[in-house]
C-alpha cells in the first residue's frame, strides 16, 4: 500500500509539472485617450494597451458619436500588446464611444468599450466614408484574413486546448495507476 501511495503521489506531481496554467484572457490596462476623458479637440487615433500581445487578424475598434455616427478611420493595426484605429475629425461636442473586440492571446474573444467626452464641436462633418458606413465590428466569421486556427478558438472560446490538456492528465494518471496497482499485487495484479 505504501508504493501505490508513493507512485500515486509521484503521478500527480508530475502531472502537476506537465500541465501549465491556463493564461488568462487579455486585459485592457490603458487607452489613449484615456476612458472618461473630457478632449478639447479630437484624437487622431485611439491606442488601446492590453496586458498580453494581442491576437492578428480579428482586432477590431469602432468609434461612435452622438447620433450613432462613426468615426474610425481605416482598419484596425495591432502591434504586440497595443491595438490602435485612426479617427477622423470629429464633428459634434458630445460623448464618443470606442468599442472593441479582439481575439485574446488565450483563444477567447474579449470586447469592451472606451468612452471620452468631445467638449467643443469639432470640424468633422456627419458624412460617413461608404467604408464605415453601417458597418459593425467584424465578427469571427466576417474578419476578413481571419485565420482557420483563430476562427475555431473565436467560435469555441479556446476550449479545445483545455479539453485535450483534461485528457491528457487522465490518461497519464490512469496509467500511473494501473502500473501502481500492478506492482502493489493489488485487483487485477498478475502474480
Amino acid at each position: 500500500m505504501r508504493r501505490l501511495l508513493t507512485v500515486l503521489l509521484f503521478a500527480g506531481a508530475a502531472l502537476l509539472g506537465v500541465v501549465t496554467p491556463a493564461q488568462a484572457h487579455n486585459v485592457l490596462i490603458g487607452s489613449d485617450p484615456e476612458d472618461g476623458a473630457r478632449l478639447a479637440a479630437g484624437p487622431e487615433r485611439i491606442t488601446l494597451t492590453f496586458d498580453q500581445s494581442v491576437r492578428r487578424g480579428f482586432a477590431q475598434i469602432s468609434v461612435t458619436g452622438p447620433g450613432g455616427t462613426r468615426w474610425e478611420d481605416g482598419g484596425t493595426a495591432v502591434d504586440g500588446a497595443r491595438v490602435s484605429v485612426g479617427v477622423r475629425p470629429l464633428g459634434p461636442a458630445g460623448q464618443y464611444v470606442a468599442g472593441y473586440r479582439i481575439l485574446s492571446s488565450d483563444g477567447h474573444p474579449v470586447a469592451g468599450k472606451v468612452t471620452f467626452t468631445l467638449t467643443a464641436a469639432g470640424t468633422g462633418t456627419a458624412a460617413q466614408p461608404a467604408a464605415t458606413a453601417g458597418a459593425t465590428p467584424a465578427t469571427a466569421s466576417q474578419a476578413p484574413g481571419l485565420s482557420a486556427q483563430a476562427a475555431e478558438a473565436a467560435q469555441n472560446g479556446g476550449a479545445g486546448m483545455a479539453v485535450l490538456w483534461i485528457v491528457g492528465a487522465l490518461v497519464v494518471l490512469g496509467g500511473a495507476t494501473v502500473v501502481a496497482l500492478r506492482r502493489t499485487g493489488g485487483p487485477g495484479a498478475q502474480r
